[in-house]
C-alpha cells in the first residue's frame, strides 16, 4: 500500500477533524460545566485507548523521562488548551473571538523559533504566508467578535489556552521522542486527566444532563476529536517541523465558519470568503516544501602517480 498519499492528506483531515471541536461545545456545553465535561471526555478516551493498546499489543514509551513529558505536554496540550478554551467560551467569550486569540499559535511559535534558533531560519516566503495567514484569520473572525464580552477573566482564559497549547506544542517537539501513537496519547490523556478533576471537583457544582446532543458530543469528542485528531497532532508534530504544523491552526477558525454556515445557518459574507482564501494561501506558503537544487558530485582531485622514491612526478 502507497503510504505517501495518505501522509500527505494527514494535516487537511486534522485540519476538518479539529474544525469541529466548536460545533461539540455548541451542542455539550449547554448541558453540562466545561471542565467536568473534559474530564469524562479524557477518561473515557483513556479507556478506548486502552482497549485499542490491548488487542493491538502496542509498546509503551520507555524510561521515567519520556513518561514525564508525554504527561506534561498532555496536560498542556489536552488539559490546559481546552479547559482554557470552553471556560473562556462559558464566561461569555465568543466562538470567534475565542477562535481569533488561539489563533495566534502560529505566530507566536514562529517568533520563538527564529529567536530561539531551535529549528531551521523561518524564509521570507514562511513570514508572508503567516501575516497572510493572520491577515485571513482577522477577516473571517471579526464579524463575530462582540461589543463588551471581552472582560478581563475569559480573556485570561483564553491567553491562558494560548500558552498552554504552543508551550506544549514546542515542548513536545523538542523533548518527546517518536513512540507508538496510541500508547503516547493515553500517557498525554492521563496528564489531562490528572489535571482537569481536581480543577472540576474545585470550581464547578453545576451538574450535568444526559441529554441526547449532550451524549452526541461526548461521543464524537472522544471517538473522533481525541482518538482522531489527537492522534494526528501528535504524528504531525514529530513529522514536521514546529512552525509548518502550528501554522495549519490558522485553517481552523475558517473552517469552523463554514461549518457553521451549513449546520447552524451562520451569515457567510464576502470579507469571511476573502479570509478563507488569504489563509489557505498563507499555509500553502508556510508547509510549502522549499525546491531542493539537485546534489552535484564532488570534483575529486587526480594526484600524479608516485616515483620510486615516494615522491611525486610531474
Amino acid at each position: 500500500m502507497n503510504e505517501a498519499p495518505l501522509i500527505r492528506a494527514m494535516p487537511w483531515v486534522f485540519v476538518g477533524i479539529w474544525s469541529t471541536g466548536f460545533v461539540v461545545a455548541r451542542f455539550g456545553m449547554p448541558h453540562a460545566p466545561p471542565l467536568t465535561f473534559l474530564a469524562w471526555r479524557f477518561a473515557l478516551s483513556v479507556l478506548a485507548f486502552g482497549v485499542w493498546i490491548v488487542f493491538s499489543r502496542a509498546a509503551w514509551p520507555r524510561g521515567r523521562a519520556q513518561w514525564g513529558w508525554l504527561m506534561l505536554t498532555g496536560a498542556l496540550v489536552h488539559g490546559g488548551y481546552l479547559a482554557g478554551v470552553w471556560s473562556a467560551v462559558k464566561l461569555g467569550l465568543g466562538a470567534g473571538t475565542t477562535a481569533l486569540i488561539v489563533g495566534l499559535q502560529p505566530v507566536l511559535t514562529a517568533l520563538w523559533v527564529s529567536w530561539a534558533g531551535s529549528e531551521h531560519r523561518i524564509a521570507p516566503r514562511q513570514w508572508l504566508g503567516l501575516a497572510l495567514g493572520l491577515a485571513g484569520l482577522l477577516l473571517v473572525v471579526w464579524h463575530k467578535l462582540g461589543v463588551g464580552e471581552v472582560q478581563a477573566g475569559n480573556l485570561a482564559l483564553a491567553l491562558a489556552a494560548l500558552a498552554c497549547i504552543t508551550v506544549g506544542t514546542l515542548v513536545q517537539k523538542r523533548f518527546v521522542t517518536p513512540c507508538d501513537v496510541r500508547t503516547a496519547n493515553t500517557v498525554q490523556l492521563l496528564g489531562a486527566l490528572v489535571l482537569t478533576v481536581p480543577l472540576a471537583v474545585l470550581l464547578e457544582t453545576e451538574p450535568m444532563h444526559l441529554h441526547p446532543e449532550l451524549l452526541g458530543a461526548m461521543a464524537w469528542s472522544v471517538l473522533v476529536l481525541t482518538l482522531g485528531g489527537s492522534s494526528l497532532l501528535y504524528l504531525l508534530i514529530q513529522r514536521g517541523a514546529a512552525t509548518r504544523v502550528t501554522s495549519l491552526m490558522y485553517l481552523v477558525p475558517p473552517c469552523t465558519a463554514l461549518l457553521g454556515w451549513a449546520l447552524f445557518d451562520e451569515v457567510l459574507t464576502g470579507g469571511v470568503g476573502l479570509g478563507l482564501l488569504l489563509t489557505a494561501v498563507g499555509v500553502g506558503l508556510v508547509v510549502r516544501e522549499p525546491v531542493r537544487e539537485p546534489a552535484q558530485e564532488p570534483v575529486r582531485r587526480i594526484d600524479p602517480p608516485l616515483d620510486t622514491q615516494g615522491e611525486r612526478r610531474l
